[in-house]
């Protein structure tokens, strides 16, 4: 296997990307960034220096991902979508030792111009809305929208809304794949 690479794009000495990658018009990678095996990036997107991407991720057009956001495997990061690394930012006062880290648990879904205000982790698997903005930690299956984004519902790792309620003590299974899911208080797992 090898990485494909546009010939626009620009990958900075010392990037690591994976095999299998795939680095499209007018990306730019910097010289720091972990790239795993298989990653999609679409046209215009940046990977800082203090970044990680792990296998299988797909990160859609026009997407920055700033120093200090950590993508496990298999996370989907719509077009246009946000992330910060400051909290606070002005254009007049160096802020670059407050960056927060912010992580991307595995199987998650960003939506297209969702915003991701930094120091917040998205659990396994959970499912941010088109246009939400995250300023709070997302638990692991959780369906988030608005702004700011609230929980609404609760996702399967396939991709489907599960019949459940936001909290209490249910259990459904997932229509295409047939795994179960529990819910017990405000957590829910697959078995």
């Amino acid at each position: 296997m090898s990485v494909s690479i546009h010939p626009s794009a620009i990958v900075d000495e010392g990037a690591q990307i994976g095999d299998g990658s795939r680095v499209w018009h007018f990306v730019h990678v910097c010289s720091g960034a972990r790239v795993g095996e298989n990653v999609s990036m679409g046209q215009n997107v940046f990977v800082g220096n203090k970044v990680t991407i792990g296998d299988n991720c797909k990160i859609q057009n026009n997407v920055s991902v700033y120093d200090n956001v950590h993508l496990e495997e298999g996370v989907f990061c719509g077009p246009s979508m946000v992330f910060t690394n400051v909290y606070n930012p002005r254009s007049l006062i160096e802020r670059k030792d407050e960056y927060r880290d912010t992580l991307v648990k595995r199987g998650a879904t960003l939506g297209a111009n969702c915003t991701i205000v930094c120091g917040v982790t998205i659990g396994e698997f959970a499912f941010v809305g088109a246009g939400a903005v995250v300023n709070k930690d997302v638990p692991p299956y959780a369906l988030m929208v608005g702004v700011p984004a609230r929980q609404i519902g609760w996702m399967s790792e396939f991709g489907e809304q599960l019949d459940l309620p936001i909290s209490g003590n249910a259990e459904t299974a997932c229509t295409h794949t047939g795994s179960v899911y529990r819910l017990e208080g405000n957590t829910l797992t697959k078995y």
